[in-house]
């Protein structure tokens, strides 16, 4: 892993796609990678992109890397694919709207599936973004798989929140309902050349006139299009003005702490998980509660508290929980 490292820090593109597929796949080394590198990590600014399957979010990253490189910066992309519930493979296509980026070294792109895991995104991609970040690039996109308005993990990840909408996708009811409505720091009504974007957008208007500000924010609504490359740089400076004044007022420095002490309860939470399932993998004390349980001679609530206590106690008579 020393040498691993080594490469990583030197800036060894190969090295950090080791990396990754190491924490992809909760790899032994996992734990202590993650540990090495937190340290390194807060510099890169995190822009989330979400929005319907179709609305043209790979399209608009593509166009947000050029606009980033053109400004001399770095920028590293997660893109997340939905993986199949019946092979377990994900056909990670994303990346081959974004091929023309991959001679240039200072463009990273990964793809990763979801494996299994709702809200948009796969449940290692937050240590994925922390690895590109710690690996030295100025800004990681993350776009998510196309989503409803439920599955919004991307606002506990991203410090602006781009939610992509178009004309003739009955996107705008769906931005109304609790929830899209509620991430979006910059809404893009991508394909604008097209009939009926301006209604979506003065759709939006109104609801957010109704809704009143985020946080003293009122997020823009940029009609943009990746075919004639309108409204593009229009949206990347919305992107930049959003950080400026997360960074003015206080918030941003506010949301990086909240979202470093959730990490660490999640953590814990995760560690829990995992502990309380090594001890169900056969038979023990545990399957006999649940038995009790499915026999209806004890409540679950009643199993849950013995559950939990049988292992804490086992665990500290072991000398702590691993």
């Amino acid at each position: 892993m020393h040498e691993l490292l080594k490469r990583f820090y030197a800036g060894d593109r190969r090295a950090l796609a080791r990396v990754i597929t190491l924490i992809e796949n909760e790899m032994p080394e996992r734990d202590e990678i993650l540990k090495e590198l937190y340290f390194k990590t807060g510099k890169a600014y995190i822009i989330g992109v979400t929005g319907s399957p179709g609305a043209g979010k790979s399209s608009l990253v593509d166009q947000l890397i050029k606009m980033i490189r053109s400004r001399g910066e770095t920028v590293g992309v997660i893109a997340v694919d939905p993986t199949s519930p019946f092979t377990g493979g994900a056909l990670l296509g994303d990346r081959i709207r974004m091929q023309e980026h991959s001679l240039d070294r200072d463009v990273f792109i990964r793809s990763m599936g979801t494996r299994g895991s709702l809200g948009g995104l796969s449940r290692t991609t937050k240590d994925v973004v922390k690895m590109i970040d710690a690996f030295g690039k100025d800004w990681v996109i993350v776009e998510t798989v196309g989503v409803g308005q439920a599955e919004l993990d991307i606002m506990h990840i991203a410090d602006t929140t781009i939610v992509v909408l178009t004309p003739g996708a009955g996107d705008s009811i769906q931005a109304i309902k609790a929830g899209i409505m509620e991430i979006a720091d910059v809404f893009a009504i991508n394909k604008c050349d097209l009939p009926g974007a301006d209604r979506v957008a003065a759709e939006v208007e109104t609801m957010l006139e109704l809704k009143g500000q985020k946080d003293g924010w009122v997020p823009p609504v940029v009609p943009v299009s990746t075919v004639t490359c309108d409204g593009l740089d229009n949206l990347l400076q919305s992107i930049v003005r959003h950080g400026d004044y997360l960074k003015q007022n206080g918030a941003f420095e506010d949301s990086r702490k909240k979202r470093s002490r959730s990490e660490a309860l999640n953590i814990v939470n995760h560690q829990w998980q995992s502990l309380v399932r090594k001890h169900l993998n056969g038979p023990g004390y545990i399957n006999d509660i649940l038995l009790n349980v499915t026999e209806k001679k004890m409540d679950p609530y009643t199993a849950a508290d013995i559950i939990m206590e049988w292992i804490i106690s086992k665990h500290v008579t072991e000398g702590g929980i691993a």
